[in-house]
């Protein structure tokens, strides 16, 4: 199906189960309404990016919080331009499992960067792109973190290894970055059964996709 395209990003704290809904977005859009659909994640969206992952995640990096946060930003520039920005222009609908607001969330709210300086870094690192829909899939912390411990057999990459204040302080972020931007924050009850939650955001997924193709 042709149509306008879209971009799209899942945000939340750990163990929120946002891949999960990521991965069942895209399928319901490619499988049942036909679209041409990319389904990507930050950090590690590209072959190249995906060695950042790596050290991101991995607890024996001991990064600077500094390095930690510019390694965010190239890979961010690297997945822009090489896999987001060019399946954007040819019509397509991205689903991308974090980007921008996590980079506030975690190294502003979290680990204390300047929001100021973090959001002129972002504009900088993404040429500008950001997301038109994003689904803030919110749960209790505790709950995210016990659902990610089960998933990797105890705390696994460097972010779920931090202390609970640290989570804490990423969930208050995304709490007011979306209320910061209504119109493109969707809250989502991540408690919720899990095809509840796929089905709410698949409608509202295609209710934006039917708003730009009414204003084209």
């Amino acid at each position: 199906m042709s149509g306008p395209s879209l971009f799209v990003t899942l945000e939340g704290i750990e163990g929120c189960c946002k891949s999960t809904q990521a991965r069942l977005l895209a399928e319901s859009l490619r499988d049942t309404d036909g679209r041409d659909v990319v389904l990507t994640r930050e950090p590690g969206g590209t072959e190249v990016t995906q060695r950042i992952r790596a050290l991101l995640a991995d607890p024996a990096s001991h990064l600077d919080p500094r390095c930690e946060l510019l390694l965010f930003l190239a890979d961010r520039a690297q997945h822009v331009a090489t896999v987001i920005r060019p399946a954007l222009d040819r019509g397509a609908v991205v689903v991308c499992d974090r980007y921008s607001d996590s980079t506030l969330a975690y190294q502003g709210y979290a680990r204390g960067h300047s929001l100021e300086l973090l959001r002129d870094l972002n504009e900088w690192a993404s040429y500008g792109l950001r997301p038109e829909l994003t689904f803030w899939i919110d749960c209790d912390v505790t709950v995210g973190l016990a659902r990610a411990n089960k998933r990797s057999g105890g705390p696994g990459d460097r972010f779920e290894k931090e202390p609970l204040a640290f989570h804490e302080r990423v969930r208050t972020g995304f709490t007011e970055l979306a209320a910061a931007e209504p119109a493109r924050f969707i809250h989502v009850d991540g408690t919720r059964p899990k095809d509840i939650v796929a089905a709410k955001i698949h409608a509202a997924t295609l209710a934006r996709l039917a708003g730009k193709e009414a204003s084209r």
